[in-house]
């Protein structure tokens, strides 16, 4: 299953997917197109998988490129291929080199697809709560500027993550959250049962705008409501689930 923002879409030589968990051969809690080999799937199912999504991007035969993904702000720079078992550390990678197929896995926290056509550079970010708050969106954007893309030109997706409804938090989080950034405040609501929701996607997509970013589309789609196209940790941990998938959100030059 390949889902596009239309913001990229319309962008000459920049092919794109926010896919979710439909259309692999993985099985059990993976089912299907898990792309993880950080979890207890088979690897080769795993590595099928991703052959899949490259081939869906019109790049056949060319690794998918995601970075070991530890919740922080770095974003890796990258010119050339890596292994898949030996990534880079780090929550989003970016390129002005065509061919490369850059991706983000997620299953609850926001993919976001950069792009910038003119300069000819793109990135992929993976933001939870933790590297939204702490700086991931601006440690992409940075570098992406550092790759000769401007602010006023670059295009930015946000793909499906957890959503306002079904994202609960508690007092603490709210409160230790606003510590570090008091703009905040206004993405978190308390529900008619009086329990208190974050809205990730609106925040990043806030952190984006205050960036300077011109362009943001939000995709709205809910990963923790849709077990039948998302895979998602928390919905996992609330049925008491040991394992579960990751989807990928994926980018590429084609020119």
């Amino acid at each position: 299953m390949r889902l596009e923002a239309e913001s990229l879409a319309r962008l000459d030589g920049i092919v794109h997917g926010f896919f979710g968990r439909r259309g692999g051969v993985s099985r059990g809690p993976f089912a299907s197109l898990n792309v993880s080999l950080r979890n207890a799937d088979h690897d080769a199912d795993a590595l099928e998988n991703r052959r899949r999504v490259t081939a869906a991007l019109g790049c056949e035969g060319r690794p998918l490129l995601i970075a070991r993904q530890v919740h922080g702000v770095r974003c890796a720079i990258v010119d050339a291929a890596f292994e898949p078992h030996a990534p880079p550390e780090a929550d989003a990678l970016a390129t002005r080199t065509a061919g490369l197929v850059l991706g983000v896995t997620s299953a609850d926290c926001a993919p976001i697809l950069f792009a910038d056509p003119v300069a000819g550079v793109i990135a992929a970010a993976h933001a939870g709560w933790r590297g939204a708050r702490d700086g991931i969106i601006e440690a992409t954007i940075e570098a992406t500027l550092a790759l000769g893309a401007e602010p006023a030109r670059l295009v930015a997706a946000i793909g499906p993550c957890i959503a306002l409804p079904s994202y609960e938090v508690g007092a603490v989080f709210e409160a230790d959250f606003a510590r570090v950034d008091a703009a905040s405040a206004g993405f978190f609501a308390v529900m008619p049962d009086g329990k208190r929701h974050f809205d990730l996607e609106g925040y990043c997509a806030f952190r984006l705008a205050r960036a300077g970013v011109a362009a943001v589309e939000r995709l709205g789609l809910d990963t923790l409501a849709d077990p039948e196209r998302f895979f998602s940790f928390r919905r996992a941990t609330k049925a008491g689930e040991r394992h579960f998938g990751l989807q990928v959100s994926a980018v590429t030059l084609a020119r």
